[in-house]
């Protein structure tokens, strides 16, 4: 096989708009934020129940999603349920924005750059540059949205409101205290959603004979999004685990554990790698909504912006 017969060939580097451009596109960005902020703010309440799962997971020990919600609801009110959502419609509009447009932009570069017969390697060094760079991006609003859920003495801050308390309380460089926990979770988190989404759809592609009927685009982005939701769920559940852990309650970045002793708190308290995986089935639940909508709603956008189906060219 011939490096033009693979299907995994990234033949994007020869598409017209992305020279114009200099590959940094911007309705790459744009379609990134829209998709990304509702597919997140959509799956709030699952949100909530995982994240109260894992900041107290003794008194969620045994119980089922179902069963933990409605523990979670008599004891703070249906109310709780959205809690956080301004900052998560916020912060992973932001995010997404730049972990879809730094990743869409980055992968022709580096390709060029290192000259290589493979994409694989440059898909995951622009997965992991655009996973770092949104994980700067949503620090702030995901220490807030935590500490919305698991500090009682916070719950009636808001997005406007909360972050300046933060700021309070332990400076603007406080607002990127977790920044190590954030990076074990969106680095793993990125690549393997848009890393396999990517891999799955030109795969998939190959087989098909003609790409442009939209059934077929659908049923592709499909089938490669809810394999990627799952690669991307289990590579960076412990990293949310750890940064649940780390947010939690009333953490102070000045006396809090660091990132390693964070780690080590919870393989000694949570029955070793176990606990590592704490909620989450209320996560494949909540990151396989996510992925999927998202990513079928990103190419939608994309398409409708004059932008080709991921994978189809």
């Amino acid at each position: 096989m011939t490096l033009d017969d693979n299907p995994l060939h990234f033949v994007h580097l020869d598409i017209p708009h992305l020279t114009l451009t200099g590959n940094a596109d911007p309705r790459f960005f744009l379609a990134g934020s829209l998709c990304a902020a509702f597919s997140h703010g959509i799956t709030t309440p699952i949100d909530v129940v995982k994240t109260k799962i894992q900041s107290d997971p003794q008194k969620f020990n045994g119980l089922g999603v179902v069963e933990a919600s409605q523990t979670i609801v008599e004891d703070d009110g249906v109310g709780i349920l959205i809690k956080g959502l301004a900052p998560t419609v916020v912060g992973y509009g932001l995010e997404g924005a730049a972990k879809f447009g730094l990743y869409e932009s980055l992968k022709p570069e580096i390709a060029k750059l290192l000259n290589l017969d493979t994409p694989t390697i440059p898909f995951i060094i622009a997965s992991v540059v655009a996973g770092g760079v949104a994980s700067i991006i949503l620090c702030p609003l995901e220490r807030t949205r935590i500490r919305l859920l698991t500090d009682p003495d916070f719950s009636k801050y808001n997005l406007l409101t909360g972050i300046p308390r933060l700021v309070e309380e332990s400076g603007v460089v406080g607002l990127f205290y977790g920044l190590p926990a954030m990076l074990s979770k969106q680095c793993p988190y990125t690549l393997g959603k848009q890393v396999t989404y990517d891999v799955f759809c030109r795969m998939l592609y190959s087989f098909v004979n003609d790409p442009n009927i939209a059934s077929t685009k659908i049923e592709v982005s499909f089938v490669a999004a809810c394999c990627a939701s799952v690669v991307a769920c289990v590579l960076s559940h412990p990293g949310d685990v750890i940064l649940t852990e780390t947010y939690k309650g009333k953490n102070n970045p000045s006396t809090s554990p660091s990132f390693s002793q964070t780690v080590r708190t919870i393989y000694n308290d949570r029955q070793g790698i176990k606990g590592f995986y704490s909620a989450l089935p209320a996560r494949l639940i909540q990151v396989g909504g996510i992925i999927v909508s998202q990513l079928l709603l990103y190419d939608f956008i994309k398409q409708s912006l004059g932008l080709p189906a991921t994978g189809s060219s």
